[in-house]
């Protein structure tokens, strides 16, 4: 007998965790520089690497960028997941507007990596997040939608912009937020939250959200 698998399996999860570090310090990078002013050797430098070793963890630099957005979205979408099922739908939309900026909080860098370099993808990866970015969207709509049926959302509102508004908002964050800032992120997820329950709640609604 050898340990020769359990030596490979070392290697595989040093690959990996080689692999995570690049990613991370390629999001740092971009957001500090911006992507198109940003090359691979900046990139092999953070982590201590030649730039041709580099391309054994990656193809491109466009890779690196797609990796780092599609992070922030799968990471997303787990958030999503994990939100409230039950209660009104204004509940839920509380909950959806607390959990988002709290993982936009938590993922500052990567989420400005998103929003200012999405475009410099290929047309291809840049329909694969668009796909995934939509189902944010269309959630948020069927939850507005949903209170509207309800009667807790005013009738008069237009999902889709609703939805534009608050998701506008909240993404906003990154530009300000600062961990050392004079607000917790718990108060300001707390807030939002309030501004935009309050936004779309019908008047006539005795709810609590």
């Amino acid at each position: 007998m050898t340990d020769t698998a359990p030596a490979s399996g070392r290697r595989r999860r040093d690959s990996v965790d080689r692999r995570k570090e690049i990613i991370d310090a390629a999001a740092a990078i971009f957001s500090e520089k911006g992507y198109a002013a940003t090359s691979i050797r900046d990139v092999a430098e953070a982590v201590d690497i030649l730039k041709g070793s580099l391309y054994y963890y990656v193809k491109s630099k466009e890779e690196l960028l797609f990796e780092v957005i599609q992070e922030v979205h799968q990471g997303g979408l787990a958030n999503l997941e994990g939100g409230r099922r039950d209660g009104s739908a204004l509940d839920r939309i509380r909950s959806f507007v607390e959990r988002h900026i709290t993982y936009n909080a938590r993922n500052l860098a990567k989420m400005t990596v998103f929003l200012h370099d999405f475009r410099s993808l290929g047309p291809e990866l840049r329909a694969e997040i668009i796909e995934a970015r939509d189902v944010y969207d269309r959630h948020l709509r069927a939850l507005i939608a949903a209170g509207q049926a309800e009667g807790s959302v005013r009738a008069t509102i237009d999902p889709r912009l609703a939805s534009f508004s608050i998701l506008g908002s909240i993404n906003w964050t990154y530009q300000w937020y600062r961990p050392e800032g004079p607000n917790t992120i718990e108060e300001i997820a707390s807030e939002f939250a309030d501004m935009a329950v309050n936004s779309v709640r019908s008047p006539g609604w005795t709810g609590k959200a």
